[in-house]
């Protein structure tokens, strides 16, 4: 379930205000003595790497520690995550863990198993994703969108950032609830997806926030958001289920390390992120980009994995994703 700010606030910072102690045994009680390696999966710049510098430097400063991002990009955050996996677990090689991993592995993308092979340390934030047009398209609303696709089955195209990712499943999913049908055109990322909308060549952009700045500058239209909630700067905006469609796609970001992390270890990591997640530092970088923040403890982060692998599990079978993946 998730938080409403508020209620957030209140147990987030009940907790950084009363600072957990924990006795940690043996070496691990020296921890860290050296800066720390934060691998983040998407390159430098953007608005996942945005969120995770200010979450690791809220998290330095309570471990001590600084907390290096090192940006590891490609496939489609999947090149990041198998370095870290990878790494020593000794607690100086930790990262950000995306939720697609759960569908990633099942469709054979990645050798990882996100049920053994990761240490779950916390559930930060979630994502912002919509669909947007230029300004002077032909729909002025997602009714009038779905309207032409059920006319004219696979004629509108839409751009998103690489075929099993967020923003293609999350948008057949609701041409799955919609009973219509458009034609995909994947890119290396969210960046050339924008492009190819914003130079007319494409009809509809699926991607986080990268469209904000031009639905504010009068550019594009923003027909529709995927949270569970309206966004803040674009309240007049509906969801897909304030247009009737039963679908909400938020992506959830989140911090792990490898398997076999000393559990003392992980327990001041979680202390640590959790303190961060609870910053205004890192508030303030979510709130630039409207994401939500959906803190969770490592093991309720690793609950929720678990839950989302099953999801995925129903569907990539419903939406054939394997064969979509192999073509």
């Amino acid at each position: 379930m998730h938080h409403t700010r508020r209620q957030f606030s209140k147990t987030i910072f009940g907790v950084a205000a009363s600072p957990l102690v924990f006795a940690l045994p043996g070496q691990a009680a020296a921890y860290p003595e050296k800066p720390i390696t934060f691998i983040c999966p998407w390159p430098a710049g953007g608005t996942a790497d945005q969120t995770m510098r200010a979450l690791c430097s809220a998290a330095g400063k309570d471990l001590g520690q600084a907390v290096v991002v090192e940006n590891k990009v490609g496939a489609s955050g999947m090149i990041g995550l198998k370095a870290m996996a990878n790494a020593k677990p000794d607690g100086y090689t930790i990262g950000q863990i995306p939720i697609s991993v759960t569908r990633f592995s099942q469709l054979g993308s990645v050798a990882i198993d996100p049920l053994k092979d990761l240490t779950y340390l916390a559930r930060t934030s979630g994502q912002t994703f919509g669909m947007a047009t230029l300004a002077n398209g032909r729909w002025k609303t997602l009714q009038e969108l779905v309207a032409e696709a059920r006319a004219n089955p696979g004629k509108i195209t839409y751009a998103h950032a690489g075929v099993g990712g967020a923003t293609h499943v999350g948008m057949e999913e609701f041409a799955m609830a919609a009973g219509i049908k458009f034609n995909h055109i994947p890119f290396k990322g969210g960046a050339d997806a924008l492009q190819a909308v914003l130079g007319g060549h494409v009809d509809v952009l699926v991607d986080s926030s990268s469209w904000a700045p031009h639905v504010e500058a009068g550019k594009m239209r923003l027909l529709a958001t995927w949270g569970e909630q309206r966004v803040g700067r674009f309240k007049e905006v509906p969801t897909l289920k304030d247009a009737g469609f039963n679908v909400v796609v938020d992506a959830p970001n989140g911090i792990g390390a490898p398997k076999g992390l000393d559990p003392a270890v992980a327990m001041r990591l979680r202390q640590a992120f959790r303190v961060a997640v609870a910053s205004d530092e890192f508030k303030q970088a979510c709130d630039k980009i409207d994401a939500p923040v959906l803190y969770l403890d490592g093991p309720d982060y690793e609950s929720y994995v678990a839950q989302v692998y099953k999801k995925e599990t129903v569907l990539i079978d419903k939406l054939k994703l394997k064969e979509l993946v192999k073509n």
